[in-house]
């Protein structure tokens, strides 16, 4: 459904009551009694899935499947399918500067174009709230494609060659994004956990410059890009993090939310962070709840901000969990 997505982020800003809005997709597997590696090769049950959490849960949008294998596979990386996990990328396909210069921009097919489909297909399901796509951030995808420790040290002694593929992967996903855009999504969520290893002048070289090209070509006011970034070092590098053009920030569980809500804009809205391994899934009922309502006491003051997971949650999370969250959101509200 198109809408316009800057009323709606200032909608959100106003409103003195929030919405919870986790990235929350994987865990429909349960209430439909599937596979993750099901879930991800079938457009129809993908979208069937966000349109379960939708009518589960009373979150601000919908979320898509984040599955940050799909861009570094369409390079040629090989991945790690299971049942019951996220898939995962393994080795890399870049190691000279040579290899590199070879690289070939894909196009957008096999899973990607199926990861397409099923947001055309669920936002024809959820016309109630936004709907938005998944991708993952350039460096992020870039150091996937180099191997994701040997990336934090190329930065300093092959800088070229990072340079080089961090100017591929853009290209890719800007051609990427605009496919979500031509279906119907009203934004992405763009994760860029790798970024948040690093010190705030490479985080400003090697991430935001390039987060910063791909906004300024896809956003507008029907479209927006959010920006999840779950390292421990959002805080030192937020300066550099809010330059990106983007209207709304996600962050994870490894800073101080009330913190960085200190030095958050006014004008921009945070996300965070609940941690979704180690309370989501792994807590219980009564700590979710314990959890999620301490850090709306430490941030709900805030007029920018929003509660959220600190990244994606578990496919095998427990539904009582989710939903203590929730309510935990709601009493707060109350």
């Amino acid at each position: 459904m198109k809408m316009n997505m800057k009323q709606w982020v200032a909608d959100v800003l106003a409103a003195d009551k929030k919405k919870a809005m986790p990235v929350l997709s994987f865990p429909a597997i349960q209430k439909m009694g599937i596979t993750v590696d099901k879930l991800i090769n079938d457009s129809d049950l993908q979208a069937q899935a966000m349109k379960i959490i939708a009518d589960n849960t009373d979150a601000a949008a919908s979320v898509s499947m984040m599955d940050l294998s799909l861009e570094a596979e369409a390079f040629g990386s090989t991945i790690r399918v299971s049942e019951d996990e996220v898939p995962t990328v393994i080795g890399h396909v870049v190691e000279t500067e040579e290899e590199a210069q070879s690289l070939k921009v894909p196009e957008i097919e096999g899973r990607r174009k199926l990861y397409i489909e099923a947001i055309e297909k669920a936002v024809k399901l959820i016309e109630d709230r936004p709907v938005f796509a998944g991708v993952i951030g350039p460096f992020s995808l870039a150091g996937r494609l180099l191997d994701v420790s040997e990336a934090l040290v190329y930065c300093y002694d092959e800088p070229d060659m990072v340079h080089i593929v961090l100017e591929k992967a853009t290209e890719f996903l800007i051609k990427y994004i605009k496919e979500y855009k031509r279906v119907g999504a009203n934004g992405v969520v763009m994760a860029e956990p790798l970024a948040g290893l690093l010190s705030p002048d490479l985080a400003d070289e090697f991430s935001a410059d390039y987060v910063k090209k791909i906004v300024n070509e896809v956003q507008d006011d029907e479209f927006i890009v959010v920006y999840h970034n779950c390292g421990n070092t959002a805080v030192k590098t937020l300066d550099t993090i809010v330059s990106n053009g983007c209207p709304m920030f996600h962050f994870g569980n490894a800073i101080n939310m009330a913190e960085l809500m200190e030095k958050m804009p006014e004008n921009l809205i945070a996300m965070g962070n609940v941690d979704p391994a180690g309370q989501l899934k792994n807590g219980t009922v009564e700590s979710v709840y314990e959890k999620t309502t301490e850090v709306l006491n430490a941030c709900g003051k805030y007029k920018n901000y929003v509660p959220s997971s600190g990244c994606d949650i578990p496919p095998m999370s427990p539904w009582e969990n989710i939903d203590s969250f929730f309510k935990a959101v709601a009493d707060y509200y109350k």
